[in-house]
């Protein structure tokens, strides 16, 4: 089933704790750790008001704030979600003759076009917007952003539950649509009102940050169906509904706290997809984590390798034809060549590791593994003219 989002209510007031926050980091020796990431959490931990910060297995430094953590407080601090408030990945069941990685890859659209509520008033993707755009938001709709989000068509591949994906309706060799995506520049704003006046501190008015929040997942969630719709038509087929839809940056209200999470997806008995890599499976697992997980697992592989020392390795032992073909025989749609080096599979953690700490650590059950065939990054600009991909540069919204 979908995620739903239901209305935030306020918690009362609390008292600040008064020492620092217990840390507790669920994976192994074997696991690829940085030690600035590690300590990026208990700085959080030493917060007022914080209780309690997890770390997943696919833990890594982020902007002021540990990615891959749910980390409850008594207080709720913007900045711990981050600015792309209701990113998230959806997995949707798509039917297709025959799925040729060549000619598919050639099919999709550019998805980093917007659709214009006016312009592309007669897009078939529409239909999937039935209650509305939330806060009335129509920058950037349908388009997938930068960095690690994507849009992806992949295989089932190993079922290690065959009754779980059963009630799912997949099974080995079926196909599904995999997007990665946020609430593109609606959670930015929300994040810069809230910091050009409080900077990194708590919300004054929790009520009035969770409501603009709950918008932005909203949003976020409505752009998943609307990628997703875009890609079906493109390749031929109908749009469905999504068999899992899991945001893993948003604040919730539990057990009496603000449990605030950063790449860290729901794992309180959902089915999420743990994404690997364009050019390694991604798992479907049954989420089972408690309290001291914050109620949470690994939303991905997660960066072992930052951006700049990506694309300088990357630009030493690779090409980019190279990187446009993957391990496992997919392709990679992507015309920015400096994204293709920062986003190689080898800049991220072995997603089998994630997985067996997960295991390990009793948060979830593998399901299933899914293979891509096309990860959609970017339009590929050599089929376009220079100047159209400028023009749509001013026209989509910013990640």
């Amino acid at each position: 089933m979908s995620e739903q989002h239901p209305r935030q209510e306020l918690l009362p007031p609390s008292p600040p704790a008064t020492g620092p926050a217990t840390v507790t980091v669920f994976a192994s020796p074997a696991s690829w750790i940085e030690s600035d990431a590690v300590a990026q959490c208990h700085q959080v931990a030493a917060l007022d008001g914080m209780t309690h910060v997890a770390a997943m297995p696919d833990l890594h430094p982020g902007k002021g704030a540990p990615i891959g953590a749910a980390m409850a407080s008594a207080v709720l601090y913007p900045f711990l979600v981050g600015s792309d408030i209701g990113c998230g990945i959806a997995v949707f069941p798509v039917k297709l003759k025959r799925a040729v990685p060549e000619k598919l890859a050639a099919r999709f659209p550019d998805l980093d076009r917007a659709l214009d509520p006016e312009r592309d008033a007669d897009d078939p993707a529409w239909a999937v917007a039935k209650d509305g755009i939330p806060a009335g938001h129509v920058e950037g709709l349908g388009t997938v952003g930068r960095g690690n989000h994507f849009v992806e068509l992949a295989r089932i591949g190993t079922v290690f539950e065959p009754g779980h994906a059963g009630r799912l309706g997949l099974a080995a060799g079926d196909l599904v649509l995999i997007v990665h995506s946020g609430s593109r520049g609606l959670g930015e704003r929300i994040l810069r009102e809230h910091t050009e006046v409080h900077g990194a501190g708590p919300a004054p008015d929790p009520g009035a940050y969770l409501a603009m929040h709950d918008e932005a997942v909203r949003w976020g969630s409505l752009n998943r169906r609307l990628l997703a719709a875009r890609v079906a038509h493109a390749l031929g087929t109908e749009p469905t509904e999504p068999i899992l839809d899991q945001c893993h940056n948003l604040v919730e209200l539990r057990d009496g706290s603000y449990l605030h999470r950063k790449g860290a997806a729901p794992g309180d008995g959902r089915d999420v997809l743990v994404a690997g890599t364009r050019g390694t499976p991604s798992y479907l697992v049954a989420a089972h984590a408690g309290a001291d997980a914050g109620h949470s697992v690994a939303h991905g592989a997660g960066r072992k390798m930052s951006r700049a020392d990506a694309l300088r390795r990357g630009r030493a032992k690779h090409t980019v034809e190279e990187l446009r073909r993957t391990p496992v025989g997919s392709l990679v749609v992507c015309g920015d060549r400096q994204l293709l080096f920062e986003e190689a599979p080898t800049a991220y953690k072995r997603i089998e590791q994630v997985i067996a700490d997960l295991v390990h650590h009793d948060l979830a059950t593998p399901v299933a593994t899914t293979i891509p065939l096309v990860t959609y990054k970017t339009p590929d600009l050599g089929s376009a003219p220079q100047r159209d991909h400028r023009d749509q540069r001013r026209k989509r919204g910013r990640p």
